[in-house]
């Protein structure tokens, strides 16, 4: 049984496509892609940045809800290094809740990435720092007069009109400029232990396509 450094290890030798391949041969709906995410730093959408790495949530409540709890100290301060921080914002996504500050303080805390379910700001300033940051959108103004911190690391609705998806505080998270994939931590192994096979067929089917070999072809003798 491998544990969260061994599996961290191993996702980072794959793209968000190989993890998702082996979620959808698993029978995983939607190979664990979150829609709508896209790759705002260090650069848009380009580059070889990828990040792979244990989930901590922060699931953010509205303001003016009395009843969500309220959490102890700053919750930047407390993500774990090497972990990718999912901020859950809840709708609608108009002000942002992750900005150059924050980014400051998880860059020097060691966090591997950001990937906000919601808006970010102070573009720039993350870029400078080169620091990944995933996000729904940007904008300008900060989310404190409309919403805030509640709870760490507990689970959280990814928000999406045409997808169900949960994110899990002992999930994995990858992103690239493909996209962000959600891996499920009891799927993990699994994943694994399929990818690289599923990857080598491709490379056999690349390499026969190359040589002028039909694609049913090559798909019939590789993929099977």
């Amino acid at each position: 049984m491998l544990d969260k450094r061994a599996i961290v290890t191993q996702l980072k030798n794959w793209t968000t496509c190989d993890i998702a391949d082996g979620l959808s041969r698993l029978k995983h709906r939607h190979g664990g892609f979150l829609e709508c995410l896209t790759m705002y730093s260090p650069h848009f959408q380009s580059g070889p940045t990828k990040i792979a790495g244990p989930v901590f949530t922060v699931k953010f409540a509205p303001k003016n809800d009395a009843v969500a709890p309220k959490i102890s100290g700053h919750y930047i301060d407390q993500i774990p290094k090497d972990a990718i921080l999912f901020i859950s914002q809840p709708l609608p996504h108009i002000n942002s809740v992750f900005g150059g500050l924050m980014a400051l303080r998880a860059h020097k805390l060691g966090v591997a990435g950001v990937v906000v379910d919601g808006r970010l700001r102070d573009l720039q300033e993350h870029r400078d720092l080169g620091f990944p940051v995933f996000a729904k959108g940007a904008g300008t103004t900060a989310g404190g007069e409309v919403c805030r911190p509640s709870e760490l690391n507990v689970p959280v609705r990814f928000n999406s009109g045409i997808q169900e998806a949960w994110i899990m505080p002992d999930d994995y998270m990858i992103a690239d400029l493909n996209g962000v994939v959600c891996l499920p931590g009891e799927l993990a192994e699994a994943v694994l232990d399929v990818v690289p096979r599923m990857n080598e067929a491709d490379r056999k089917c690349a390499e026969g396509i190359a040589q002028g070999r039909t694609v049913e072809e090559v798909f019939r003798e590789f993929r099977g």
